[in-house]
């Protein structure tokens, strides 16, 4: 533990270690097969107050701070299940947080709440078709007629997407203004008229994470539920961009950890040329390697998430986090599935699943070469 976290971060950890090893890992392969995490699980978690963590103490939640998005984010990592990690986080970290930082006190009571018991899922559409880590691209227009926005366009590879209660969309609000101007943030409801899910979508990895293309045709929106200032939506997206890539560099090295973990227990036993792999040279020289990166990668987090306690810009740090933790969880994985051998590439290995579920770390969130681009901006 870093000297970053207190006694309240060690009892966090000590209780979601628990939920964990008790309630996700024994029966989290059939949600791999469901293609989602029940919504019974995440109402479990928000009675047990993992959802409200960052939820002002008024509206149901901890009130806590980045810290305990950072634990949350390590331990979830340490399931061996990304689909149902990352299921959790987005709800947490990268979708609700608009509300958080741009709701009216309105909107705060109406949703909180519920957010925070588990009883309302929800997802951020941002993503299209011809615009990802590109957000000044996005072509979703919302016009306002009358008393509502009426929102036309189409999202992609939204996470929680399909099932969510509440997804905050981002559409154009200005066609006249160039680039990143002219972006609104709008509180979509499940079973407003007009909007529709397109498709699930079938992964390569997260396959327990419920993740779709969702389209909206002339999708009527009152007023009061656009979130934020109108037209200054990218500038909120790009704000908690920072926590979302933060979360998911912690996430990348809690589960490179992990798989460090699996393979040191492997390889101690696995037998081969008259000994354990472990006596292997190179094999224990590369572990230990890869397990100094990955101390590493923790540090600079942990560094991330001391310099936003203090109110610090940290978009450099965090960019080098997002890129170094997102590339270094898969440079584990190959490592650690090449040494479990035709045991790792079997599917009932954890480490064949793990191996899959890395692979997005690189490209969601922002893809490393955007990433790049931003620290090298600030060099």
């Amino acid at each position: 533990m870093s000297l970053v976290f207190g006694d309240e971060h060690r009892i966090l950890r000590e209780q979601l270690a628990r939920f964990v090893a008790t309630e996700v890992k024994p029966v989290a392969a059939r949600w791999e097969e469901e293609g989602m995490v029940p919504r019974a699980v995440l109402r479990r978690m928000g009675e047990l107050g993992f959802l409200g963590l960052r939820v002002p103490e008024e509206y149901g939640g901890a009130g806590m701070d980045v810290r305990a998005s950072v634990v949350l984010a390590e331990e979830l990592g340490r399931s061996t299940f990304g689909g149902f990690a990352v299921t959790v986080l987005v709800h947490t970290d990268m979708a609700s947080p608009h509300l958080l930082h741009g709701g009216s006190e309105a909107q705060k009571r109406r949703w909180l709440p519920g957010i925070a018991k588990g009883e309302i899922v929800t997802a951020i559409a941002v993503t299209e078709p011809g615009a990802g880590s590109d957000v000044a691209s996005i072509r979703t227009r919302a016009e306002r007629r009358g008393g509502d926005w009426v929102l036309n366009g189409a999202k992609m590879f939204i996470t929680n997407g399909p099932e969510a209660n509440l997804v905050f969309v981002a559409a154009r609000t200005d066609t006249t203004a160039k680039g990143s101007r002219g972006i609104s943030i709008f509180a979509v409801e499940k079973g407003t008229p007009g909007f529709s899910v397109g498709r699930r979508l079938d992964k390569m990895g997260w396959r327990s994470s419920d993740t779709g293309e969702l389209v909206f045709e002339d999708c009527r929106v009152p007023a009061e539920n656009l979130v934020g200032e109108e037209n200054r939506g990218f500038y909120a997206v790009m704000r908690n961009f920072q926590n979302e890539r933060l979360v998911a560099a912690a996430l990348a090295m809690s589960e490179a950890e992990t798989a460090i973990e699996l393979t040191l227990a492997y390889v101690k036993e696995r037998q081969a040329f008259g000994g354990a792999l472990w006596d292997k040279q190179a094999i224990r020289q590369n572990l230990a390697m890869l397990a100094a990166k990955v101390e590493a990668g923790r540090r600079l987090v942990h560094h991330c998430a001391a310099l936003d306690l203090e109110g610090r810009d940290a978009v450099r740090e965090v960019s080098m986090a997002k890129a170094y933790c997102g590339e270094l969880v898969n440079e584990v994985m190959y490592k650690c599935l090449q040494y479990h051998g035709g045991a790792g590439y079997m599917r009932e290995s954890a480490i064949e699943r793990m191996t899959r579920d890395a692979r997005v770390q690189s490209i969601g969130g922002g893809a490393t070469e955007v990433m790049l681009e931003e620290v090298a901006k600030r060099l």
